[in-house]
């Protein structure tokens, strides 16, 4: 496996876990005090002090013998991913996934035919970035085959293992993986070796799913800051081969700033729609594309439309109408974007979210049983004349005083009767 490097995992909450323990009891139980240990994510940002939601265990064993290592620990194994080497533990309801040590041994940019192997180095050598070739025992000890993975890890240096366009034509996926671990995990300059790969190659994304392409898109998004690895892709051309419709990325980085200022939690949705035209037409060409859902898809939508125009001065009764006409969500998109572009007084911008997200959005308190007490005939009238009175009632300011809805009602009632 190689030498075990003086760097060691402080014990976290997860490797003690009893799926954890049990998981490991299992496979060890099998293959020895060899036969498991933690790989990629988890040992990274372990190592970096950042959380750890998914847990990936590695070993030398065959998937048949994971499952059997699993049944008689009475540990239930998912066979979903066993064709690619990757059976998913189900322990203390808990999801592990358990992967046996792979080669590849055919790629085509998209998928890989893999042999499996009992070589540690091997398993490394076939990973994308040396950051994520790092391994650990149930003891947190590290063990790093390239000999860069921690140091990369530390210095925040996303580097292919081996040649970065052997790589990218392995899975071009690696391209924008690149890309979105530079936004999570990157300080400073952008590997150059790595970042003409990655321009050369751009071509090749789009042979990759659509739903691929928007998952990574949209997690590189979400990170906290994703402007210098935004800039890189733009000036690599990635930018333009998987989002062709993206014209405003000023816009989007003044969007992370303001999400900065608010101490907001990034959004991957709305930090796409800021980085779109004001075009509902392509907004939703570029969903459609990317294959979003139907949420997704219509927020984008309404977020390109820039009617009604939003501003710093709107008075309270104009941010309630158009609560109202919009809904609270869609209304503080609006704002944030309006912000975006526009810039100007932050305090006004600020002061607008929180009256669209406290005022409780009312109904009209007019019922068309009410409107036929008033004369009007049972028919298309009656929501014509409700239509009239609803109007009437947002432009006042969504008066609750029943009297004068019913006044209101009875004049639009004779006007539309004569």
């Amino acid at each position: 496996m190689g030498r075990p490097l003086p760097d060691a995992l402080a014990k976290q909450p997860w490797m003690t876990h009893p799926a954890t323990v049990a998981v490991l009891d299992a496979l060890e139980g099998a293959a020895g005090a060899d036969g498991a240990r933690f790989v990629g994510g988890c040992v990274r940002n372990a190592l970096l002090g950042r959380p750890v939601v998914d847990i990936d265990v590695a070993t030398p064993l065959t998937p048949p013998r994971v499952k059997d290592a699993l049944a008689a620990a009475g540990i239930t194994a998912l066979a979903i991913g066993e064709s690619h080497g990757v059976i998913t533990a189900l322990s203390h309801g808990r999801t592990i996934e358990i992967a046996t040590l792979r080669r590849d041994v055919e790629t085509d940019g998209r998928r890989a035919v893999v042999a499996f192997t009992e070589d540690w180095a091997e398993d490394a050598a076939r990973r994308d970035f040396r950051l994520n070739a790092l391994y650990a025992d149930r003891e947190g000890r590290i063990f790093d085959p390239t000999g860069h993975g921690v140091a990369d890890a530390r210095a925040g240096a996303i580097v292919f293992v081996g040649d970065p366009a052997i790589r990218i034509r392995e899975d071009a996926l690696r391209i924008l993986r690149f890309f979105r671990f530079l936004a999570w995990y990157g300080k400073g300059a952008p590997d150059a070796a790595a970042l003409a790969a990655c321009a050369d190659l751009r071509g090749l994304i789009g042979g990759l799913s659509a739903e691929r392409v928007a998952k990574e898109l949209l997690t590189l998004l979400a990170a906290e800051d994703p402007r210098p690895a935004l800039r890189a892709m733009a000036e690599a051309g990635v930018l333009a081969e998987v989002l062709p419709e993206a014209a405003n990325l000023g816009r989007l980085e003044a969007l992370v700033g303001i999400d900065g200022e608010l101490a907001a939690e990034p959004d991957g949705i709305l930090r796409l729609a800021a980085l779109l035209p004001a075009d509902p037409a392509k907004a939703g060409g570029a969903a459609q594309r990317l294959k979003l859902s139907n949420a997704d898809r219509d927020r984008l939508v309404e977020a390109a439309r820039d009617d009604p125009a939003i501003v710093s001065w709107m008075s309270p009764k104009a941010v309630r109408q158009q609560v109202w006409r919009l809904g609270s969500a869609a209304f503080v998109d609006k704002v944030k974007l309006a912000w975006a572009a526009r810039g100007g007084n932050g305090m006004q911008w600020r002061a607008l979210a929180p009256i669209a997200e406290t005022w409780p959005r009312p109904a009209l308190p007019l019922t068309g049983a009410e409107v036929m007490a008033a004369g009007v005939p049972e028919g298309p009238m009656v929501g014509r004349v409700l239509a009239e009175v609803e109007a009437w009632w947002v432009d006042n300011d969504f008066p609750t005083d029943k009297l004068s809805i019913i006044e209101r009602l009875k004049a639009v009632a004779q006007g539309m009767g004569r």
